[in-house]
C-alpha cells in the first residue's frame, strides 16, 4: 500500500464506507492522510455528582450502591442506575443496553462520561461511557481527533481509516532539504503526520503543526515563483486608445469615486496599455467598491472593441454582476453587449451565450466556473477578471486565461491581508490597494454581548424585519456534534422559527447543501421572500443583499477576526444603518479581548494587523480563518512569521538553482507539482 492506493486498500472500507469518503474528498491512503482534524477534544477532569451542571458533558465519579433495574418500555430494554449522596444524584440510562446490570457491580467506583441533563428536577445522564477510574486515568492525557465528516460516515470510522493507514510507516519521503528543517527545528514529515492526528501531547502537536504548516506555505510560495520565474513578462498583444472614455462615465456616475478607487483604476488602465501584460490584484476592504472599478475596466475593453470576463465566487453574485453591468449600461447609454454564462442556465440558454461570445467581439461576460468550460471560445478576449481569488487559485484563473491571446489579468479580493504578507501570497501580481470606503456607506455599529442578550438580539431582528429589512443568523456547525458545544444551524433554525412572528419567514443554508438548493435559497433571500437567514459561514463571499442590515454571529469566539469581518461586510450595503451583534459563549479574556477589536474597529487591514500580535501557537483551535487561500492547516495571519520564514528560504533556493534541476532539487519540484495539483483538485478545478 502506498499513498496513491485507493482508500478501498484499507481494511474495513467496503463500497459504501468509500462512497461516503469520496464525499469528503477522499479517494486515496494520501488523500486520508491529509484529511487532517479539524480540532481536538481532552477527557475533562473527573468530577462528583454535586458540582456538575445541567447541559455540561462531564466525566463524573460514582459509586455503584444498588443492583441496576432492567425496565421493559414497548420492546426496549432500559437499564437504569444512581449514582451520588441523598439529594444530589444523578441517574444513569442505558438503552437496549442489558448487559450493563451486570458490568457495573455494586460497590464498585466507575467514572461515566456523557452529557448531563436535568429532567424531571434530577440530573440525567444518557448512554454515558463507562471506565474504571485506572483507564480514565489514561484517557485524561489523550487528544481525541474531531473530523470533518458527511451523513453517514462517522468520527470513530475516521479515526479507525487514519489509524489503519498510519500502520504502513513512512507513506510519504520527506523532500525537505535537511538544513531548512535543523535550521528552524522542524521535526520529520511522516512523524508530523502521525502526530497531527493522534498527538502525545500539546507540544507534540504544536510541532507537527509547524512542520505541515511550513510545508504547505514552502511549497505555495515555491509554486508561486517558480512559475513567475519561468514564464517571462508576455507581450501586450491589445491596442488601448488615450482617450478619456473612462472619465467621462465617472462623471455621469452619482456619487464621487474614492481616490483609492481612482488611483486603481489608473494603475490598471495604465497596465493595459504598458508593453507588458497585466497581472495585478486589486485588493480592498468589504464595501470599498471594487465592483464599480471592475465594470469600469471592462467598459473600457468594451470601448476599445474587445471581449471582457469576469468570473463570480457563486452563481448568485454573478447574476447579481450581470444585472448591475446591464443596468450601468443602460444608465451611461453604452450598447456593450453583456452575456451571462453559468452552470445552472439550460442548455438553450447555454448556447445562445456561446454564439453571443462569436458574434460580439467586444461582449461584457459575467459568469462562474462555466466560462473555463471547453465549449466556452473566446474571440477577442483581451481582460479577464476573477472575484475573490483565494476562491479560485492560480491554475484556474490561467486556465480562463488561456481562452485569449494572453489577455490582461484582474484579481480582486476582500481578504484583508497585511500588505506585507500580501506581498508573498500574490507574489506573481502587482498589487493596488482600495483603502478608503466611499462617504455614503453608513459604519456598521457593533456589539459583543453574552447569551443573556439572545432574546433582545431576536427582539432587534424582529423589530427591523417590520421596518423591512432583513438579518443574517450564522452558526459555527451544520448540526449538533458530541465533540463541540456550539450553535447549530439545524437547531436554531427551529428555534428562531418558533421565537419570531409567524409572518417572518426563516430560510436554513449550509455548506452541504448542493449547489442548486443554495442559489434557491440565496435566491429568495435577496428578493426579500427570506427574512431571517440562519447560515453557516457559507454566505461569507458570494451574495449582495442591500436590505440586510442585521448580522447575528453565535459562537463569535469560534471565528478569526478576518472572517467575522468578512461576515460583518455581509451587511450595511445599502443606504440604512446596519448592525453586528457578535455573541460570545466563552468565558475566556483573550476571546473577550479579541472580540473587542472587531467591536471597536471597521477597518479590516487593521482588525488583522492586530490581530497578528494577539495570536499565539497556542491559538490553532476553532479560530482558522476560513481557508483563505484553501491551505489545509496553515494560517496567513497566525503563522504570518512560518510564511515569512518559508518565503526567505524560497528566495534563496530559487536563487541558486532557479531551474530546480539540480540533483537535490528534482524530487523537491515533484512534490511542489503534486502540491499544486492535490490544491487544484480541493479548488473542483
Amino acid at each position: 500500500m502506498n499513498r496513491d492506493s485507493s482508500i478501498s486498500e484499507i481494511k474495513g472500507v467496503g463500497a459504501k464506507t468509500e462512497e461516503l469518503f469520496h464525499k469528503i474528498g477522499v479517494y486515496t491512503v494520501g488523500d486520508i492522510l491529509l484529511h487532517y482534524p479539524r480540532t481536538y477534544i481532552r477527557y475533562p477532569e473527573a468530577k462528583h455528582v454535586d458540582e456538575v451542571t445541567d447541559g455540561e458533558t462531564a466525566a463524573v465519579l460514582g459509586r455503584i450502591t444498588k443492583t441496576p433495574v432492567v425496565r421493559k418500555v414497548r420492546s426496549m430494554q432500559i437499564t437504569v442506575a444512581v449514582i451520588g449522596k441523598l439529594g444530589v444524584s444523578m441517574e444513569l440510562v442505558w438503552y437496549r443496553m442489558p448487559y450493563m446490570k451486570n458490568n457495573l457491580k455494586v460497590g464498585n467506583t466507575y467514572i461515566f462520561y456523557g452529557k448531563a441533563v436535568k429532567k424531571n428536577g434530577r440530573l440525567t445522564m444518557e448512554q454515558p461511557a463507562v471506565y474504571s477510574e485506572e483507564q480514565y486515568r489514561v484517557m485524561e492525557q489523550v487528544f481525541l481527533p474531531v473530523y470533518a465528516l458527511t451523513n453517514g460516515l462517522s468520527n470513530n470510522l475516521v479515526t479507525k481509516t487514519v489509524r489503519a493507514a498510519l500502520g504502513d510507516e513512512n507513506l510519504f519521503v520527506d523532500y525537505l532539504p535537511a538544513d531548512i528543517r535543523e535550521k528552524y527545528g522542524l521535526c520529520e514529515y511522516n512523524y508530523a503526520i502521525g502526530q497531527i492526528h493522534f498527538p502525545a501531547d500539546m507540544d507534540t502537536l504544536i510541532g507537527a503543526r509547524k512542520r505541515l504548516v511550513f510545508d504547505e506555505f514552502f511549497l505555495f510560495v515555491l509554486s508561486m515563483q517558480y512559475h513567475k520565474e519561468k514564464r517571462a513578462r508576455e507581450k501586450n498583444e491589445f491596442i488601448f486608445a488615450d482617450d478619456d472614455f473612462t472619465e467621462r462615465l465617472i462623471k455621469q456616475l452619482p456619487y464621487e469615486l474614492t481616490g483609492a478607487q481612482k488611483r486603481a483604476l489608473s494603475e490598471v488602465k495604465r497596465d493595459m496599455r504598458s508593453e507588458t501584460v497585466m497581472q495585478r490584484l486589486i485588493q480592498g476592504d468589504v464595501g470599498s467598491g471594487k465592483t464599480i472599478v471592475a465594470f469600469l475596466a471592462m467598459a473600457d475593453a468594451a470601448h476599445n472593441g474587445y471581449q471582457s470576463a469576469i468570473m463570480a465566487p457563486t452563481e448568485v453574485l454573478a447574476r447579481q454582476h450581470y444585472e448591475s453591468y446591464q443596468e450601468l449600461c443602460r444608465q451611461f447609454g453604452l450598447k456593450f453587449p453583456v452575456v451571462l454564462l453559468t452552470g445552472s442556465m439550460t442548455a438553450r440558454q447555454k448556447r445562445l451565450a456561446y454564439e453571443a461570445l462569436e458574434v460580439y467581439p467586444n461582449a461584457m461576460i459575467v459568469g462562474t466556473h462555466a466560462l473555463i468550460q471547453e465549449k466556452a471560445i473566446y474571440q477577442n478576449l483581451a481582460l479577464v477578471i476573477t472575484d475573490e481569488q483565494h476562491r479560485f487559485g492560480v491554475r484556474q484563473r490561467e486556465t480562463l486565461a488561456a481562452k485569449g491571446t494572453e489577455p490582461h489579468v484582474l484579481v480582486m479580493s476582500a481578504t484583508p491581508i497585511p500588505r506585507t504578507l500580501a506581498i508573498i501570497i500574490y507574489g506573481d501580481l502587482d498589487i493596488s490597494v482600495i483603502d478608503e470606503v466611499p462617504a455614503r456607506r453608513l459604519a456598521v455599529k457593533n456589539c459583543v454581548v453574552d447569551t443573556r442578550y439572545r432574546p433582545k438580539a431576536y427582539a432587534f431582528i424582529e423589530n427591523e424585519v417590520k421596518k423591512g429589512h432583513q438579518a443574517y443568523v450564522i452558526c459555527p456547525l451544520v448540526e449538533e456534534s458530541e465533540q463541540i458545544e456550539a450553535e447549530n444551524v439545524t437547531d436554531y433554525v427551529k428555534k428562531l422559527r418558533a421565537g419570531l412572528s409567524d409572518d417572518i419567514t426563516v430560510g436554513l443554508l449550509h455548506g452541504q447543501m448542493k449547489a442548486e438548493q443554495k442559489n434557491r435559497i440565496m435566491e429568495q433571500f435577496v428578493k426579500n421572500e427570506i427574512q431571517v437567514l440562519v447560515s453557516t459561514t457559507v454566505v461569507e463571499v458570494g451574495v449582495n443583499v442591500p436590505n440586510a442590515t442585521v448580522m447575528l454571529i453565535e459562537n463569535a469566539e469560534r471565528f478569526g477576526l478576518a472572517q467575522l469581518h468578512q461576515l460583518r461586510g455581509r451587511v450595511g450595503r445599502g443606504d440604512a444603518q446596519s448592525y453586528c451583534i457578535m455573541i460570545n459563549c466563552s468565558d475566556s479574556k483573550n476571546a473577550a479581548k479579541r472580540l473587542d477589536i472587531l467591536n471597536k474597529s471597521n477597518d479590516g487591514f487593521q482588525i488583522a494587523a492586530e490581530d497578528l500580535k494577539l495570536r499565539g501557537p497556542g491559538d490553532f483551535f476553532g479560530i482558522r480563518q476560513s481557508g483563505e487561500m484553501e491551505f489545509l492547516l496553515a494560517d496567513i495571519y497566525q503563522d504570518a512569521s512560518v510564511l515569512q520564514q518559508a518565503s526567505g528560504e524560497v528566495q534563496k533556493l530559487l536563487k541558486e538553482d532557479p531551474d530546480l534541476s539540480g540533483e537535490n532539487n528534482e524530487r523537491l519540484r515533484h512534490y511542489m507539482e503534486r502540491f499544486l495539483q492535490e490544491r487544484n483538485n480541493r479548488l473542483n478545478l
